[in-house]
């Protein structure tokens, strides 16, 4: 684990993203366990084999958790926001359900190919 990016997510400010952006952490932990992390535009960013597998970020309202390499994933309809076939975004608000397992599997299953 990359220390900046502990310090990252120990420097948000709302502890429901804290804790939102812990459990995506460890579920790309436990999903690609070769994953090299570093922060990269602000953000922490996960890579296998030096190619992007996934970014979380927060803003006001949500964090949001990007998964790369991701035209072939089925996720069930409404998970992500519509946009870019090869990146899947889930943009998890304070209070929301959220299917960590699920994003875990997708998540390995995108990274399988990198």
């Amino acid at each position: 684990m990359n220390q900046q990016v502990t310090d990252y997510i120990q420097n948000i400010k709302q502890e429901w993203q804290a804790e939102v952006s812990t459990q995506l952490r460890q579920i790309v932990q436990q999903s690609v366990p070769e994953v090299e992390e570093r922060i990269q535009y602000g953000k922490p960013h996960f890579l296998k084999n030096g190619k992007y597998a996934a970014v979380l970020g927060t803003a006001k309202e949500w964090v949001s958790f990007t998964i790369f390499n991701a035209r072939a994933l089925e996720a069930p309809e409404g998970l992500f926001e519509p946009g870019d076939p090869d990146r899947k975004t889930i943009k998890i608000r304070k209070g929301q359900t959220v299917d960590y397992a699920l994003l875990g599997q997708l998540l390995q299953q995108a990274a399988s190919s990198l």
